[in-house]
């Protein structure tokens, strides 16, 4: 299979880790929205009454640094970077568009979405952020 053909069949959205986070937010009584076209950069999660997004970032795709699943492909590495950069440049964007806006960011990555622990302390900060008045 070629390059090409391998990265046309990685989705966006409605990915396997993204299915994981949102089976155990759903779990934990936690109620969201999904991929909001209204907010920057179309959140994973949004949860409008408390004002919070959840991004589930891929490790590749968003680059993410001391990660094993992250490394710049061998075959064609300075388009690779640059593209990988972009993708960073634009995460950085939107989340600072969110947040001048009012609005909480998290982000979990790929690799911690196995992590149980780490999906626990997600729903402890969705939980403490302030509901709306």
């Amino acid at each position: 299979m070629s390059r090409s053909e391998n990265m046309s069949r990685i989705r966006g959205k409605d990915t396997q880790p993204e299915f994981k986070v949102r089976r155990a937010l759903w779990a934990a009584g936690l109620r969201y929205r999904l991929h909001d076209r209204s907010l920057a950069g179309n959140p994973d999660l949004v949860f409008p009454g408390r004002r919070a997004v959840v991004f589930v970032h891929g490790c590749f795709w968003h680059c993410h640094e001391g990660c094993s699943n992250f490394r710049i492909p061998k075959t064609r590495s300075e388009w690779w970077a640059a593209k990988l950069a972009r993708n960073k440049e634009r995460d950085a964007k939107v989340r600072s568009e969110l947040e001048a806006a009012g609005w909480s960011v998290l982000v979990i990555w790929e690799c911690e979405v196995a992590d149980s622990v780490r999906l626990d302390e997600l729903m402890h900060e969705l939980k403490l952020l302030p509901h709306k008045l």
